[in-house]
């Protein structure tokens, strides 16, 4: 590394930490400025902060990693949950817009009533911030450990540290505003990085045609690997595994409904319009446009460090940076996965919270203190939550493990998040019953000797999910619904539309039904269509096939024509 690489990487920094700086003040008004913006983001800015979010340091690690042992289909692991984002953009991002709550777990108590909806409230707020939060950070961490460690001669510890305290520096005190609007920043940085190592890894092989040749003279290469799906003779377990991912995961683990620090996201947005473009801008830039960087660099890598280990196909990508680039791009390109670092903690610490202070401290422990105090209270939860992810980053070893780990988890509660909106007799205890049974059976799964290897993922999936889904819904029946008053006023808020609330429906003759399931239905349709088609496209004009690129490219363009038509004609209500 050179003072010029130094001077680019401090430069950076400074900036992030100067954004921060200028947000303090409008962050600490309230818990609204510091969580949400105050609700008054446009699409463009809410879209490209989620679409930073989810670039963060590890993903270009665990792309690549997973080109180089499983080939370019691999990376349906994730792929797949874009059939997710694009149904949450058409089916609920108006929804939690119009909830007007300030985190996804307050829906709790307006969706369900009682004791049993507080302790929900209350388990989840702690669920999410300090579990399944902790376990996103600890991967993103763990990936800054495995980038810093090809430049600096630091103990694991101390890197984890170092890139902590650089992210509290300025998010603990811009709160929400800093957040999306580094993650601006961020993300463009960051893609020109990732674009550049690409090009010059690229150019060093010689190109697309020798690269082919090189990886074809590889020992015991596989035409395989630059296949877009599972080949017939890839094996069953591989066609198995591709089947559970386009099949059950995308709508199994949460996506589909958008929760999270997209639903943060969304409530900050100005109005339902803005969110459904936020949604469905983050969905095809996260798609579309940022993996095949990532992929060119990985099938690079695979002839370049030939015999570098399976067990280390996560840090062919920082080792391609200290191979190719010069000095000057190389702190840029450092400087650019620092971003993607800073744009995902910055989330995760904020996000979390927000339950956190939100959803359990102002909730249950301190109800009336001032604007003042819980914005102070944010800030050291932040600082708590950042203690607990980096723990967890010591003790971790593989970023693709954590996030199977994590889609397990999560599956137990999938089914009913996404059914909470459309169907009236779920209650507390519907969700109660599926988060306990998901965390219990995903657990033990990992332990089990006969279910714990990377390749029994799908296996421990579909258990996962098929236990749960038969408690919470025996449990659903066999306990009370929702009182009828709680049920109405939720529906008048939010206004689902039909779906399975009929009851309520025929109490409510004033709220105007929403007959608008099959232009969703198409729209969703649509979306996945033009998301796939622009991101196989890309993919095939990059590896050298230019005509079926081409072609799909203009599906790609048909498919947007007729979605944002479709969205356009679509007048919100303001909230």
């Amino acid at each position: 590394m050179h003072w010029v690489d130094w001077t680019v990487i401090g430069a950076y920094c400074a900036l992030a930490i100067a954004i921060g700086l200028y947000f303090s003040r409008r962050a600490s008004r309230n818990i609204g400025e510091f969580f949400i913006a105050g609700r008054n983001l446009p699409w463009w800015i809410a879209g490209t902060s989620i679409v930073a979010t989810t670039f963060a340091a590890d993903t270009p690690l665990m792309v690549s990693g997973l080109v180089r042992t499983q080939g370019i289909a691999g990376n349906w692991l994730w792929w797949n949950v874009l059939m997710g984002s694009m149904f949450a953009t058409f089916f609920y991002a108006r929804l939690w817009r119009r909830a007007n709550i300030l985190t996804d777990v307050e829906l709790i108590e307006l969706r369900y009533a009682g004791k049993p909806a507080s302790i929900l409230r209350g388990s989840l707020a702690l669920y999410h911030s300090v579990v399944k939060n902790c376990i996103v950070m600890s991967w993103v961490v763990l990936a800054m450990v495995k980038i810093s460690s090809e430049f600096l001669p630091w103990p694991k510890e101390v890197i984890i540290a170092v890139s902590l305290g650089l992210v509290l520096s300025y998010s603990v005190l811009s709160g929400f505003w800093g957040v999306v609007m580094t993650d601006f920043l961020q993300f463009i940085i960051a893609m020109v990085g990732s674009i550049a190592l690409a090009a010059i890894s690229m150019a060093r092989v010689g190109g697309v045609a020798q690269l082919k040749e090189k990886l074809s003279a590889l020992q015991g290469f596989s035409p395989e690997t630059l296949s877009f799906v599972p080949q017939i003779g890839a094996g069953k377990l591989a066609l198995f595994t591709f089947a559970v991912y386009i099949s059950v995961q995308w709508w199994a683990t949460g996506a589909a409904e958008g929760g999270g620090y997209i639903a943060q996201r969304l409530f900050s947005t100005k109005n339902e319009r803005h969110s459904v473009l936020a949604s469905l801008w983050f969905t095809f830039a996260h798609y579309a446009l940022r993996p095949w960087p990532w992929i060119i660099v990985g099938l690079v890598s695979m002839v370049v460090f030939v015999d570098l280990p399976a067990d280390q196909a996560e840090t062919a990508y920082p080792k391609m940076l200290m191979e190719f680039l010069p000095i000057g791009l190389r702190g840029l390109m450092i400087a650019s996965l620092v971003a993607a670092f800073m744009s995902t903690m910055d989330t995760q610490l904020n996000w979390g919270a927000s339950y956190l202070i939100n959803d359990f401290y102002r909730r249950f422990i301190r109800k009336d203190a001032s604007d003042r105090h819980y914005v102070t209270a944010s800030r050291i939860a932040m600082a708590v939550i950042a203690v607990i992810g980096g723990t967890l980053a010591y003790f971790s070893e593989s970023i693709a493990d954590l996030w199977k780990f994590l889609f397990t988890l999560t599956s137990g509660m999938g089914l009913v998040m996404l059914l909470r909106w459309y169907w009236w007799r779920i209650n507390a205890w519907s969700e109660i019953s599926a988060l306990c049974t998901g965390t219990v059976v995903a657990t033990v799964l990992e332990l089990h000797p006969r279910f714990s290897g990377s390749d029994q993922y799908p296996f421990r999936l579909l258990i996962t999910l098929g236990i749960s889904t038969a408690v919470w819904v025996t449990v659903t029946f066999l306990t009370s619904p929702v009182p009828e008053e709680h049920l109405k006023n939720f529906y008048r808020r939010v206004r689902p539309g039909t779906g399975f609330w009929g009851p309520i429906v025929r109490v409510l003759p004033e709220i105007p039904v929403e007959k608008r399931g099959l232009n969703d239905l198409a729209c969703w349709v649509g979306g996945v269509v033009c998301v796939y088609s622009a991101m196989f496209g890309i993919g095939k004009v990059v590896l050298g096939e230019h005509l079926p690129g081409i072609i799909l490219l203009i599906v790609s363009a048909v498919a947007a024509g007729f979605v944002l038509r479709n969205v356009s004609l679509d007048e919100p209500r303001r909230s």
